[in-house]
């Protein structure tokens, strides 16, 4: 479950990211007609929580068209003084109801989710649970009037402005409590993500003392972040640090000290088998080529030249996958491209 919980965070805050952060005013994603609105963008989660969970009997009423097959996801936890405990599961419940606008007027849907709450919860949480809830709707309509620094959207001082941005709006309206609540997981990605780039942009370091680094901050997640994000931080840092090596005209040794650097010395074994079966495919497929370009160009007939080309084919790719994988190199080398090997 924790795992599922996780994935589902790294799935929005990967969205959340790539539009430079939640505060960007994005589109409505509920209904045909939508309007674009700050308050429609971020968590839509389907993730419960053991707890106090209100027990409703017919849901139609509270939710917009397009949710008419679904649950409202509004699974709050409250401890033995029927307080609210304020975690993720509040925001994915908020979120769910703000995603209706489009559908609804942000007043109605205020009124749905009172009469919701009113419906599954008592005092205190009922009014911890509303006073949030007003509280968070403010905070998304701000969040879209926040204003773009004035930095390269390649430079990751533009990031990190922006995150102080939206950390110091959350303060204006949340406790520090209610911050970890509602926002922990996410920034605990954000700032990992801002770290790595931070890294990887640093001047003052090789790619060897990058790779290094790199797997220092990577060291210091929470386990089941570790756990979700190691293929994915760990591929994408490969190929970024070794493009550069490449691109720069670093030597094998940069390259295999890099690797051992960022995924240890097994891995660094199997990347090196794979840069020499795909060095060994490359040079293959390139001599095939040129001596098919000579068939080509020889005065032999048509029907005589796919003969022969028939031929060298089978003698130098006797595996049909390899032979199917043939034809894509020769159409594009045939049109003038660039061959489509792997890097």
């Amino acid at each position: 479950m924790q795992k599922k919980k996780l994935w589902l965070i790294l799935a929005v805050v990967v969205i959340i990211l790539l539009g430079f952060l939640v505060w960007l005013a994005p589109s409505a994603t509920t209904g045909s007609n939508t309007t674009p609105h700050p308050l429609v963008d971020a968590q839509h989660s389907t993730s419960s929580l053991t707890g106090h969970t209100a027990s409703h009997g017919t849901t139609q009423p509270f939710v917009s068209t397009s949710q008419q097959d679904t649950e409202v996801n509004c699974q709050l936890s409250l401890n033995q003084s029927q307080h609210l405990i304020v975690n993720e599961q509040t925001r994915n419940c908020f979120e769910y109801f703000i995603t209706q606008y489009g559908e609804k007027q942000i007043d109605q849907i205020k009124q749905d989710f009172t009469r919701y709450m009113q419906k599954g919860y008592k005092e205190p949480a009922l009014s911890q649970i509303i006073d949030l809830w007003n509280r968070y709707i403010d905070y998304r309509v701000q969040l879209g009037n926040l204003k773009e620094p004035n930095l390269d959207k390649q430079d990751p001082e533009y990031y990190r402005k922006v995150f102080a941005l939206m950390n110091n709006l959350r303060a204006q309206f949340f406790s520090s409590a209610e911050i970890q609540g509602l926002f922990g997981a996410e920034n605990t990605y954000h700032e990992y993500t801002l770290d790595r780039m931070s890294i990887i942009a640093d001047p003052s370091l090789n790619e060897v003392q990058k790779a290094q680094k790199l797997k220092e901050l990577f060291a210091q997640l929470p386990e089941d972040w570790r756990e979700n994000l190691e293929q994915l931080s760990k591929l994408e840092d490969l190929r970024k640090l070794t493009s550069d090596i490449k691109a720069r005209g670093g030597s094998a040794e940069e390259l295999r000290q890099m690797r051992m650097n960022l995924v240890g010395a097994e891995a660094t074994t199997r990347l090196e088998q794979l840069d020499q079966d795909r060095g060994q495919w490359k040079s293959r497929v390139n001599e095939y080529l040129t001596q098919r370009d000579q068939i080509l160009k020889s005065q032999m007939s048509e029907s005589a030249q796919q003969q022969a080309i028939a031929q060298l084919r089978q003698q130098q790719f006797k595996n049909p996958q390899e032979q199917l994988r043939l034809g894509t190199f020769e159409t594009t080398h045939d049109s003038g491209g660039k061959l489509p090997f792997a890097e």
